[in-house]
């Protein structure tokens, strides 16, 4: 495990003074967790991107950061905050790396989150504890080979047979799933409603093959869920949800805490850019000097300072249980879309070092690619928005 003598001097932009609108707390989490990712995520990331594997040992720092779950009731374990302090969370380490955050979202968001509100309460003992501190993990089974963004189209199944269900199918572009323990699965039954339920690992007919050559999220484990004939004890189905209500309510928690997330990406490419504007000497003065680059960094910050102010909103909001899917839509695919103008930009500012694994932002932009994608496209998102505002769907 090799560390790099760089140091993350990483400084968050705060142009519109966001800092007086987050409490004491607030922003005891977020020095707690951005020391964290200073200290243990900074120094080896780009070893294992370039390697393509995921740092396992991280696991541990995630769950003492708070980052599994932390909107759970502390009775389940999890940490009992406002959603907020989730988001803060979640820009902190993607700011880390995407695929870092993309470990603590799935394990949040749509492992522990489907099992807090639409489990029994012996599957909540069961798991939300252990998941919750990192002793087990979590990956959640939507998207399949052929139904990406319509996941109601899915052809796994599950078949009443007495005293189980069986369960057949295939699920893909899973990240978590070649170390995780449990899986949410969601699969079609008999009648063709949707139903939940937990798959665990060691269970015969159930496997969870890597995927391999990705140019993105290269430091996240990606795999496969493959069920042939896996048995699942009926105590293991959601007793309370069927329908696409079940995981597109997980997929509203994961995208809020991606728009925040992806703002994280987005400012630490700008405060690299920044930073290197004002030592790179070109033509007798720092690039920084120029129009064309002062141009970029403007245009960078008063992005990311909208940015804060729409997540900040989308917080309050959800805290409140007020916000509407629709606006959460909204707030993922412009902290991604601004993200990765960002990346893009600031890399140019950087010219051949800018794709070099000395600075973040190469990293930041391939794994922006696919947060753009996961959890509803930025076309997708479009549409959504389109049609809250017309009433007109135009999906169909």
């Amino acid at each position: 495990m090799s560390k790099s003598v760089k140091k993350d001097l990483y400084e968050a932009p705060d142009y519109y003074l966001l800092d007086e609108l987050l409490t004491d707390e607030h922003k005891l989490i977020r020095s707690t967790a951005r020391e964290w990712v200073k200290k243990e995520v900074s120094p080896i990331i780009e070893d294992y991107a370039q390697r393509a594997e995921f740092p396992k040992h991280l696991i541990k720092g995630l769950a003492d950061i708070g980052a599994f779950g932390p909107t759970i009731p502390v009775e389940y374990g999890g940490a009992g905050l406002d959603y907020t302090a989730y988001g803060i969370l979640m820009q902190e380490i993607e700011r880390g790396d995407s695929g870092i955050r993309s470990t603590a979202s799935v394990q949040g968001s749509l492992v522990m989150y489907p099992i807090y509100v639409y489990g029994s309460e012996d599957q909540r003992k069961k798991y939300l504890p252990k998941l919750a501190s990192g002793e087990m993990m979590g990956c959640f089974g939507l998207t399949e080979p052929d139904h990406g963004s319509n996941p109601g189209g899915m052809v796994t199944n599950i078949k009443d047979a007495g005293s189980h269900y069986i369960l057949n199918g295939a699920k893909m572009w899973i990240s978590n799933a070649p170390f995780a323990d449990i899986a949410v699965v969601w699969a079609k039954d008999e009648s063709g409603k949707i139903r939940g339920m937990v798959v665990e690992r060691g269970m015969d007919g159930f496997s969870t093959p890597e995927t391999h050559n990705k140019w993105s999220l290269r430091a996240s484990a990606t795999g496969e869920l493959v069920f042939d004939n896996v048995q699942i004890p009926k105590e293991n189905i959601f007793p309370e949800i069927s329908g696409l209500k079940g995981p597109l309510g997980c997929l509203n928690q994961a995208r809020y805490g991606i728009a925040w997330g992806a703002l994280g990406a987005a400012m630490d490419c700008y405060d690299t850019a920044l930073r290197y504007s004002k030592e790179r000497i070109q033509f007798g003065k720092p690039i920084g000097g120029f129009q064309l680059q002062q141009k970029k960094l403007a245009e960078m910050v008063t992005e990311i300072t909208k940015g804060q102010l729409l997540v900040w909103r989308l917080g309050v909001l959800k805290s409140e249980n007020r916000a509407t899917s629709e606006q959460i839509s909204m707030a993922k695919r412009n902290s991604v879309e601004i993200a990765l103008n960002i990346a893009r930009n600031a890399r140019q500012m950087l010219g051949g070092m800018g794709i070099t694994g000395e600075y973040s932002i190469m990293r930041h932009m391939m794994n922006l690619e696919s947060v753009v994608t996961y959890e509803g496209t930025h076309d997708i998102h479009l549409l959504i928005t389109g049609m809250d505002v017309t009433g007109l769907n135009a999906f169909k």
